[in-house]
């Protein structure tokens, strides 16, 4: 059960692996970008050529559905980026469901871990596999496994790095639970939520420190990203670097605007913005923009 690209080195390894996968379970195709055309979820996607049913229920408690994933008879189920299970589907499998999370639980439970260990600041997180239970992100642990987060890290960066060790971290699991050498243990440690990015966490309060403002461009980078106001239009900030250039000025006031590079006043020190996308426009860095677009001194962000 997945439907987001992080799904998909789990689902890939599967395939390759000693384990049947009887059917995959994703989200509605969908209508996407400007045009709405309707748009395959990226694990359908990579399932062309496979022969494998594919099942893209709208309301998981739909009978149809419910009765059509009991018909396979799994002995378990693996999910990765999808939905909140009810009890009456993770059920359904003999031996439950696995849910593989990107963190290390019970650190950052909630839908948006990697997001959220970029924008705290963490220098360490990971993936967690557990079995699924009917409060959401506390099941107990079968496997975990940390990575570091690398300074140039943004939240596409991760998610790719961490899909590749999960999936590697799911097939081990299976193998587990299968020969009987893994059984889930209570989680440990201080639980931290990681709630689902909304609107107003992606708006840049220039009062904050660099770093912290930073950190948030790092983890919402390349989407929803972190976006501020620019001459009435929204303006996303796509890549940044705190700097102490010295230049004076007003939280949100843009201080230097030259020699392909954009710094804001923030809170405490500055930021360069490094990369940028106007509304309307596609993505470019600070050169280009400046270019196609000069920026006076003085110009209030936000």
């Amino acid at each position: 059960m997945g439907t987001s690209r992080f799904a998909i080195p789990v689902l890939d390894r599967l395939l390759g692996g000693p384990h049947e996968v009887v059917a995959v379970v994703t989200a509605p195709d969908k209508p996407a970008g400007r045009s709405l055309r309707i748009t395959e979820p990226p694990v359908k996607s990579f399932l062309h050529g496979h022969d494998i049913p594919i099942l893209q229920p709208e309301d998981l408690g739909d009978p149809f559905f419910l009765k059509a994933a009991a018909g396979f008879e799994p002995d378990i189920a693996a999910v990765v980026a999808f939905r909140i299970l009810p009890t009456e589907v993770f059920t359904i499998p003999r031996l439950g469901c696995v849910n593989l999370h990107a963190s290390l639980l019970p650190e950052l439970r909630g839908a948006a871990p990697i997001q959220w260990a970029l924008m705290r600041g963490y220098e360490t997180t990971g993936v967690t596999t557990f079995l699924i239970e009917r409060k959401v992100d506390t099941g107990g642990v079968l496997l975990q496994e940390s990575a570091p987060i690398m300074p140039d890290d943004d939240a596409e960066s991760l998610a790719l790095r961490l899909s590749e060790i999960g999936a590697r971290v799911m097939a081990d699991t299976l193998d587990g639970l299968q020969s009987g050498v893994l059984t889930p243990k209570q989680q440990v440690g201080h639980a931290t939520s990681a709630p689902k990015i909304v609107r107003e966490t992606a708006l840049i309060d220039w009062n904050q420190p660099a770093k912290e403002i930073h950190n948030q461009v790092r983890g919402l980078s390349p989407e929803p990203a972190a976006f501020t106001v620019f001459e009435s239009k929204t303006l996303k900030i796509l890549k940044s670097l705190p700097t102490d250039s010295g230049a004076v000025g007003e939280p949100g006031e843009v201080v230097f605007a030259k020699d392909g590079r954009i710094t804001v006043k923030t809170g405490t020190e500055n930021l360069d913005i490094l990369e940028l996308q106007l509304e309307g426009k596609r993505r470019m860095n600070s050169s280009e923009f400046l270019r196609g677009r000069p920026v006076r001194i003085g110009t209030r962000l936000g």
